[in-house]
């Protein structure tokens, strides 16, 4: 597979700063609508994390064409705007923790693949280990999401195996 061009690997940092934006937004909104304390907290988490990725994207773009970081953060783009929208409409037609942590794995998952195929295609090695050390990241939200919902929906919970274990 051909490596990027310096331009587009610009161009992709500069996507990755937003899609991370775009996934602290989200988790910020959904920790708005929970319930469950544990469940509040881990969208907490998710988002102050989401933020440090988007820190560590916005460190790396060497374009003029963005404000400073924390003025980045705050400011609502229309682009922003209607992603929050759409992603309110799935969770209030069926707001549920079910539905918001179903939701946020599959993001997560799709993430995490797209940070490891555009790392593949990164010669410069610093950005691709921010792309790699992302994709982990993310992999780690993913098992954090998928072992609240586990617990949340009665499952056999990690912490939990050895009593549900026959010899």
């Amino acid at each position: 597979m051909p490596k990027l061009t310096d331009s587009a690997v610009q161009e992709a940092i500069k996507n990755s700063l937003q899609t991370e934006k775009n996934a602290m937004n989200f988790y910020h909104m959904a920790a708005c609508h929970m319930q469950r304390p544990q469940a509040k907290q881990l969208f907490e988490l998710l988002a102050s994390e989401e933020r440090e990725h988007a820190r560590h994207f916005y460190d790396l773009y060497k374009g003029s064409d963005l404000p400073p970081f924390e003025e980045f953060m705050q400011q609502t783009l229309k682009e922003d705007q209607d992603y929050i929208l759409q992603q309110e409409k799935v969770l209030l037609d069926d707001l549920r923790i079910r539905k918001a942590m179903e939701l946020a794995m599959e993001k997560e998952q799709a993430l995490e693949k797209e940070l490891r195929a555009l790392a593949d295609r990164i010669a410069d090695e610093e950005v691709r280990n921010i792309y790699l050390d992302n994709a982990e990241s993310t992999r780690r939200h993913f098992l954090m999401i998928e072992s609240e919902y586990a617990h949340l929906m009665a499952m056999v919970h990690e912490t939990d195996i050895d009593t549900f274990v026959r010899e």
